[in-house]
């Protein structure tokens, strides 16, 4: 499945109550759903893991589809050729503590 073909997907089955939601409310959803996932993550649980990074996926489509973006067309445009700053594959950028 491609990208734009799950933002869709998503859009059809939860648009009409993200809509209703509104941006505000879907964002805090969103970041609830960072959390979760941030705990899996420090718990090393694969399962939880796999779980929560398909709903932040999940809602990270919903916030990009009320705001009119589309994903795969437009903010994965931003790394098509490599690292966004210095377009280098791998990135070549000096990040202190690296």
């Amino acid at each position: 499945m491609q990208i734009s073909e799950f933002q869709k997907l998503i859009k059809d089955v939860y648009g009409k109550k993200d809509a209703q939601r509104g941006v505000d409310k879907t964002f805090v959803w969103f970041i609830e759903e960072v959390g979760e996932l941030a705990r899996a993550l420090h718990r090393q649980d694969r399962q939880a893991m796999a779980e929560e990074f398909a709903d932040c996926l999940a809602w990270l489509s919903t916030l990009a589809s009320l705001s009119g973006i589309g994903l795969e067309e437009e903010a994965i445009a931003k790394y098509g050729h490599g690292c966004s700053r210095c377009h280098a594959t791998p990135c070549r950028c000096h990040e202190p503590g690296v």
